[in-house]
């Protein structure tokens, strides 16, 4: 049953044009203070679902973007700051690229963020997407091999350094400590200074492509997936793969447990306005997101088409009214939104938690009035039916 309604929040700038009759976005360029107009975004956003009783406001860790689309590099910087301006919101890390980390550094930086916001900054890793970021900041990307072996090793090295009061590490990668004399005596073990203010740490992860060795390391450690809006597909497949991972573990677990369930939206009194007044973003996110995977498989020559100003309309990828037909989005109406959620709960009786969030180049002031459209119309009633069940 769904309880709880949060947001993700990629980091994208008011682009001030959106759609594919605009600048292409490998050609957008914006100022430091255009930049860095993100974080203001992000404060009101999070007064927003603070006031109106979201969960989390999750933001995503991305590097290098002149191009104004995900523009927030540090995510525990940010959520701190969040945690000390709203009452009772928390901010989730999805996610710190852990392969652009060093993993005690990650780890000390999440610890130290959970003491000074008590448990109101939610962790989460991710392997990354971005070869401009990965690769620069000395993690691997191109070989996906590589970074699996890096992401794992260093995921394994921080739950050590949480749960063990005294730890040591010995890999392909790192060798913590290293060998070496200390104050008169041989190194041979660390301590997180501190460890975390809670303890088991919750973790969150991106479901992207839900191969087995993913999967089954994410409940080696408890992880929880996120799926869809963004970080994957909307894909049922996923869910069911996520339970079958927990039946290898000898874990019982409902359909959708331990999952957030991302969903894409706009509201508005009917679905052709919704779709209408909604395309010029899905388009903008098509720009941005498609070359990178985000649409399916495409050819080079519909990714070469997508490059260009008004070439996504002969790029033979799905339209927002074929989007939405699939249910990877919604738009329409509030009470349409409740019964597409009612449809979910009875799909995933596991499912508890849901992402909703405009796509990519939606203004504030439309974030915002959809968030608290959202709130009001949508949420409230379905908090009100579940009371009532």
């Amino acid at each position: 049953m769904i309880e709880k309604y949060s947001s993700l929040f990629a980091g994208h700038i008011d682009l001030g044009e959106v759609g594919q009759d605009t600048t292409p976005a490998n050609e957008r360029r914006y100022s430091d203070v255009e930049l860095a107009g993100v974080f203001a975004k992000c404060e009101a956003m999070a007064k927003v679902m603070d006031d109106c009783g979201y969960g989390t406001l999750w933001f995503a860790e991305h590097h290098f973007q002149r191009e104004g689309y995900e523009c927030i590099p540090n995510n525990l910087m940010m959520g701190v700051h969040l945690a000390h301006m709203t009452k009772t919101l928390k901010i989730g890390c999805g996610f710190n690229i852990t392969p652009m980390w060093h993993p005690l550094r990650l780890a000390e930086d999440y610890a130290m963020a959970d003491w000074l916001t008590k448990g109101r900054v939610i962790f989460g890793v991710g392997r990354g997407y971005h070869t401009r970021e990965v690769e620069t900041l000395g993690g691997p990307l191109i070989d996906k091999e590589a970074n699996r072996d890096v992401f794992e090793e260093q995921v394994d090295i921080m739950f050590k350094a949480f749960n063990q009061a005294e730890f040591s590490h010995k890999g392909k990668y790192y060798e913590l400590p290293p060998k070496l004399p200390y104050r008169g005596y041989e190194l041979s073990e660390l301590t997180l200074v501190p460890r975390p203010w809670k303890l088991p740490v919750e973790c969150w992860q991106p479901v992207v492509s839900a191969q087995d060795r993913g999967l089954d390391f994410m409940v080696k450690h408890g992880i929880k997936g996120i799926v869809g809006g963004g970080s994957a597909l909307m894909a049922e497949g996923n869910i069911h793969a996520f339970q079958r991972a927990h039946e290898r573990a000898g874990i019982d677990t409902k359909l959708g447990e331990n999952l957030c369930l991302g969903i894409t939206y706009h509201l508005a009194p009917t679905r052709e306005q919704a779709i209408r007044e909604a395309t010029p973003y899905y388009e903008e996110h098509a720009k941005m997101f498609g070359p990178l995977g985000f649409l399916g498989p495409l050819k080079p020559e519909q990714i070469e088409a997508i490059g260009r100003r008004g070439g996504i309309r002969k790029s033979g990828i799905p339209t927002l009214k074929e989007a939405f037909e699939a249910g990877s989005w919604y738009c329409g109406p509030p009470e349409g939104f409740v019964e597409f959620l009612q449809q979910t709960e009875e799909k995933f009786p596991g499912l508890e938690i849901v992402n909703v969030q405009s796509a990519m180049g939606t203004p504030e002031a439309v974030i915002l009035e959809q968030l608290e459209w959202f709130a009001g119309d949508v949420m409230s009633k379905m908090n009100r039916a579940e009371a009532a069940d």
